[in-house]
């Protein structure tokens, strides 16, 4: 089985909506591990990676998100894996 890790930022109205807890459930549930984190210019930033098949549903789960989200946009960047992120959490700050 082959591992990734990718790079994805969200835009649309992606903040206030549950987005990172949801994306969270979501790569838990998928067995991904990294983080979610709100940036200051209202995007959400996502660093994910685990096996491809699994890291590609959360990438795509992250097109649309949550009911109250309205994604306009992910920009995704796929690197080699490291396998140095731990249990996938919401970043602050």
């Amino acid at each position: 089985m082959q591992n990734l890790r990718v790079h994805l930022i969200i835009e649309g109205r992606v903040q206030g909506v549950w987005f990172r807890d949801s994306t969270r459930r979501q790569a838990i549930e998928l067995g991904v591990s990294g983080w979610v984190r709100n940036l200051p210019d209202g995007r959400v930033e996502v660093l994910a990676e685990g096996a491809a098949d699994k890291v590609g549903k959360l990438a795509d789960w992250c097109r649309h998100g949550p009911p109250a989200a309205r994604v306009s946009r992910v920009i995704r960047d796929d690197e080699p894996w490291r396998g140095d992120l731990g249990a996938f959490a919401v970043r602050y700050g």
